[in-house]
């Protein structure tokens, strides 16, 4: 019996793995099924994987994570296994034994039916790898430099210091180099050549070069966040921490790299420990170039080697100077040019003070205007101690050469702005208007076209820029040099010598001993996070006019207004201030007063003691809760009244303010938001509100599926927010509907209309009563699902307005956002002469731009941005159109890659 039991057992392992074998043999059919099966999942899934991947890397500059990299490796490499194994099995499965299911080759059927089920299991697991991948894509790192923009072409008069600075940049003793001069001498523009030298392919020696202004005052927080941007560290490892976290942040990543770092416009010496620089030296082959003013902060800052910007030679200074005055101003006189020499020498050779006066000159065609701007320019004084002041006494000609005592008052109030800020065009003339510089008109809007010429001949003249980084802007943004505004505040000070222009700028909190000292200002102006301590008297301001206080953390010390005698201006816009004391209804000069954008709750009573103020603004006031009665209508001398982007439900009573601003004698220019039809209404029945109202938005308006808008309007800017019953826009003119083919009178249409928005209104059908705005030049639509066309066909019979103007003949701007209905703009192709922009993102069945071959011709056109498989679906019935369009198209991944804050309030934002 013994030798029974060994038998048994080797005989049940036989039976148990010929059983094995024999299942899968006879599950091989249903496996292969499933194989094939699970293939066709992976496959899909492979698909939309790979889609993701090159949409992300195609549309937003992204890179695959090396992850998904190896899964979509190893999930081709899986296609190819698979159906090699299917081959396989096909071929035995034409081997079987005649007459019979049964393999002949039962080890080969074996090996191949394991196979198949592990290559299930191996399918499976790469499909739920596949299904679950959160990120396919990361940003692709900054490019080791970018190009800075030069101003001035061709650069004069650098070449030398240019080529001192890039052999220092090649000196491995050299770690820190000081660029130092005087204000306006082009240092700034050394900076920029030295940054762009970069940009040639042959110089690779850094890993990258960082750009950063620092300007006055330095803010090492606003340092600290350039370089962490620049270094593409994703923000959630430093955004909202401490200074030294923020430092640890960028010295981890620096002390890795052989970096480059610019510093421009530095005032004071700067802490290259806490803002995070890692020490340079041993070893370390970076470097650091700044520019500043002084001498002093080269030293400061240990700069190895310091090298000073002098001023033009003769020669050089001469050639910029004619330059800017132009050779037709050159030639229309023979004594010019000689007179053109000695002009030019006397601004010394700086090269801000030349191109200044060149461009006030540039209007002089007769040697007596010349010979007499000369002599002006000798009059004043020369060698006088200081820098600054050699400065300003060649840049005060300019000011000097101004027409008349308004558009200098203009032009030193712009010193009230922060260093490098930009405001709005529009913004800077309500406050001339509001500080009574330009009275000359009655009527407001002459009144702006007023302040819209001295703008203009303040950027003639070099005294005023205008900035770049803002591409839809309705109203343009000014800003002025530094050195120019500092020019600005020393003669609004009378050249130094009293202190009537306070301007803080990031300076924390203020102390009552300060506060004392501006008892003689006339101005005071207080920016980014400046506050005042509480005072134990109220200051005492006789001659204070305007207080300007923004984006600031406003605590008003007890009895602030008290001993403001002549206030005239006071603009809290954008201020952290949740109450307004009483004692402001005591101010019984003043005219102008902007509450914008603070949380403010509650208005007191007593304003409407203000009966000389004409300015009232209170636009973005989300906590507000409601407005005193009878509050407007006291305010009898008001012209202006703005209250728009409020929170919804309207926090007033829109009927009672519509018709206290009825009430009101001078008013003629309303901004307000409306939220119920029969506010509409009592707007558009009354001729004088009617007449004002120059910006209308109408927000959510429940119920209301049309709109009637009575003709002729005033409106300038008309926005349709989630209005999300509204199917369509009727313009009513002496209560008959106008015909919707034809295009009025200019008097009867929106002849004033210059910006439409339109977002969220998920039913409204068309835009055909934009035929009767001639001369907008914003249009903005945005989640409005069933417009299938801007202006429908049967509404473009005539291309023409009576008044001799084309449709959109002055769109500048068209923005096209989550349309899926959206097939075309109008019913045949249209000149389009003033569009710069268009942007079209989330619009699939838009295939047909309406433009006809003259668009290029305008030469206005700058940009077409959308998604790329957008602009490679659309249908041309001209191909010279197409390739002439193309050099204009830049694929964008996101609408929010554009910037239109201008355009579009938060309110709308997604």
């Amino acid at each position: 019996m013994d030798f029974v039991s060994p038998v048994l057992d080797v005989a049940s392992r036989i039976c148990n793995c010929v059983g094995d074998r024999a299942d899968h043999l006879r599950r091989l059919p249903q496996n292969l099924k499933s194989l094939r099966t699970e293939m066709e999942k992976l496959n899909n899934v492979y698909k939309d994987v790979r889609e993701r991947v090159e949409r992300e890397e195609n549309l937003e500059k992204k890179k695959r994570t090396h992850v998904v990299g190896g899964w979509i490796q190893r999930a081709e490499a899986m296609e190819n296994e698979v159906n090699k194994l299917l081959d396989r099995c096909d071929e035995e499965n034409q081997k079987k034994c005649f007459g019979t299911c049964c393999p002949r080759n039962c080890r080969a059927s074996y090996k191949l039916a394991k196979m198949v089920r592990e290559k299930m299991d191996a399918v499976a697991e790469l499909q739920s790898e596949g299904r679950n991948f959160q990120e396919v894509a990361v940003p692709l790192p900054s490019p080791h430099v970018i190009e800075r923009p030069l101003e001035e072409k061709p650069v004069v008069g650098l070449d030398s210091p240019f080529r001192e600075v890039w052999r220092l940049l090649q000196d491995k003793k050299v770690g820190s180099i000081g660029i130092y001069g005087m204000g306006g001498v082009g240092k700034t523009t050394l900076l920029k050549k030295i940054n762009n030298k970069f940009l040639q392919s042959s110089i690779k020696a850094f890993d990258i070069v960082i750009w950063v202004v620092v300007s006055r005052p330095t803010n090492l927080e606003r340092v600290q966040e350039t370089i962490l941007d620049r270094l593409d560290i994703p923000h959630d490892r430093w955004e909202g921490r401490e200074e030294e976290r923020k430092a640890e942040e960028i010295r981890r990543v620096l002390k890795t790299k052989k970096f480059v770092l610019l510093l421009d416009d530095i005032w004071e010496p700067l802490d290259f420990l806490r803002v995070g620089i890692p020490p340079l030296g041993d070893g370390n082959e970076s470097k650091i170039v700044f520019t500043t003013r002084s001498a002093d902060v080269c030293v400061g800052m240990a700069a190895q080697k310091s090298i000073k910007v002098e001023c033009l030679e003769e020669k050089e200074a001469l050639s910029l100077f004619q330059a800017k005055v132009g050779e037709d101003t050159l030639n229309s006189h023979p004594d010019i040019p000689k007179l053109a020499e000695m002009v030019a020498k006397e601004c010394k050779g700086l090269p801000l003070a030349i191109i200044v006066i060149a461009r006030a000159m540039a209007s002089a065609k007769t040697p007596e205007e010349w010979e007499r701007n000369l002599q002006k320019l000798r009059l004043y004084p020369k060698d006088v101690a200081g820098t600054e002041n050699d400065l300003f006494s060649v840049l005060a000609f300019s000011y000097d050469s101004l027409p008349d005592e308004a558009t200098k008052s203009c032009f030193l109030y712009c010193s009230l702005l922060p260093e490098d800020y930009q405001i709005p065009s529009e913004h800077i003339i309500q406050l001339w208007i509001g500080e009574g510089f330009l009275d000359e008109y009655d009527d407001i809007q002459e009144t702006r076209n007023q302040g819209g010429k001295i703008i203009q001949m303040l950027k003639h003249v070099c005294l005023l820029e205008v900035s770049t980084e803002f591409i839809f802007q309705k109203s343009e943004y000014l800003k002025m040099h530094d050195v120019i505004r500092d020019m600005a505040l020393w003669l609004a000070c009378e050249k130094g010598k009293k202190n009537k222009f306070v301007v803080k700028d990031g300076v924390g909190l203020i102390s009552a001993q300060e506060v004392q000292k501006w008892k003689d200002a006339q101005r005071i102006a207080l920016w980014n996070k400046t506050s005042i301590e509480e005072l134990s008297e109220p200051p005492h301001f006789p001659n204070t006019e305007t207080v300007i206080g923004r984006m600031t953390r406003f605590m008003f010390p007890s009895g602030f207004f008290t001993n403001m005698h002549v206030i005239r201006v006071l603009d809290f816009s954008n201020v952290e201030l949740r109450k307004l004391p009483a004692e402001i209804g005591n101010l019984a000069t003043l005219q102008y007063l902007n509450l914008s954008g603070t949380r403010i709750q509650y208005l007191p009573i007593e304003l409407k003691n203000l009966k000389k103020l004409r300015f009232f603004m209170l636009d973005d006031l989300f906590s507000l809760a409601s407005l005193p009665n009878q509050m407007v209508s006291s305010l009898s001398s008001l012209q202006l009244f703005s209250m728009k982007f409020f929170s919804s439900p309207s926090p007033v009573d829109e009927i009672m303010l519509l018709e206290e601003l009825e009430q009101l004698d001078h008013i003629n220019d309303i901004s307000i938001m409306l939220t119920s039809i029969q506010s509409i209404e009592r707007l558009f029945e009354s001729h004088k509100l009617r007449r004002s109202t120059t910006f209308l938005q109408l927000a959510g308006c429940k119920g209301v599926n049309q709109v009637q808008l009575l003709s002729p309007s005033c409106i300038k800017e008309l926005i349709l927010v989630m209005c999300d019953e509204l199917e369509e826009v009727k313009i009513i003119h002496f209560e008959k509907q106008v015909v919707p083919s034809k295009f009025p009178n200019p008097q009867c249409c929106f002849n004033y209309l210059l910006s439409a928005h339109i977002i969220g209104c998920k039913k409204l059908l068309n835009l055909n009563w934009l035929i009767h705005a001639p001369k907008l030049q914003y249009l903005y639509i945005k989640r409005s699902k069933i417009i299938a066309k801007v202006i429908e066909d049967e509404r473009s019979e005539g291309s023409e307005i009576e008044s001799g103007l084309s449709v959109f003949s002055r769109l500048i701007y068209l923005v096209l956002l989550n349309l899926p209905n959206l097939e075309s703009i109008y019913g045949h192709p249209l000149p389009f002469p003033s569009l710069r922009w268009i942007s079209v993102w989330g619009c699939p069945r838009l295939k047909k731009l309406s433009f006809d071959s003259s668009i290029c011709m305008s030469k206005k056109l700058e940009n077409i941005n959308g998604q790329q498989e957008w602009w490679d679906g659309l249908e041309w019935n001209d191909q010279t159109l197409m390739h002439n369009l193309t050099p204009y198209f830049q694929p964008r991944g996101s609408p929010y890659n554009v910037k239109i804050t201008h355009l579009v309030h938060p309110i709308t934002s997604p």
